[in-house]
């Protein structure tokens, strides 16, 4: 068990049986209460955020996670299967287990890390940048600059990124894989 004045950044609370990261923590003082700390958590199968208040005497089990470097292989009608780098054993995980987008930034022996808890797989660390070709966009028109204007540009796997409008179809782009924005061309 841990105490809320002893969670640190990135650790993993089992709550009431779901796995839940703390992004942020901060404890204040507060006159003839005591203490209470203001922690942000994310939960890690469905990636939403929640603040809790909780009083400095409440007690968390921390869940430990075993991370795996894995490399994906393909997807079918089960989900997406992913193969472990030491004992070649193959995983399958579906697209809740991937987060929000993370289908969209498969590709073929893409190498990750997945995160398992009591042998089950949880979720799956990507690279911080991951590289796409435009498969499709509209052509920018000379005039219809403003300054940082933006156009949506779907990319080879179906991600959909607000791209400049110098891109074009087939160009080459860097894109952040925690915030879905376009960084630069690769």
């Amino acid at each position: 068990m841990i105490q809320p004045t002893d969670l640190r950044r990135g650790m993993v609370l089992d709550i009431d049986g779901n796995l839940w990261q703390v992004l942020e923590y901060q404890s204040f003082k507060i006159a003839m209460r005591g203490n209470i700390v203001k922690i942000k958590l994310k939960n890690i199968k469905t990636g939403a955020v929640v603040e809790r208040n909780v009083p400095s005497g409440e007690r968390f089990t921390r869940a430990y996670l075993d991370t795996r470097p894995m490399q994906y292989l393909y997807s079918d009608d089960t989900g997406h299967v992913f193969m472990d780098q030491q004992d070649f054993e193959q995983v399958t995980l579906s697209d809740a287990d991937l987060g929000e987008n993370g289908r969209y930034y498969l590709q073929e022996g893409l190498e990750l890390q997945v995160q398992f808890y009591e042998d089950r797989p949880v979720g799956v660390d990507f690279p911080i940048t991951l590289d796409f070709t435009v498969a499709q966009t509209d052509p920018g028109v000379k005039g219809d600059t403003v300054s940082g204007a933006m156009k949506p540009a779907t990319m080879d796997s179906g991600l959909v990124v607000q791209v400049p409008l110098f891109i074009n179809e087939g160009d080459k782009i860097r894109v952040d894989t925690r915030t879905g924005e376009y960084l630069g061309r690769a």
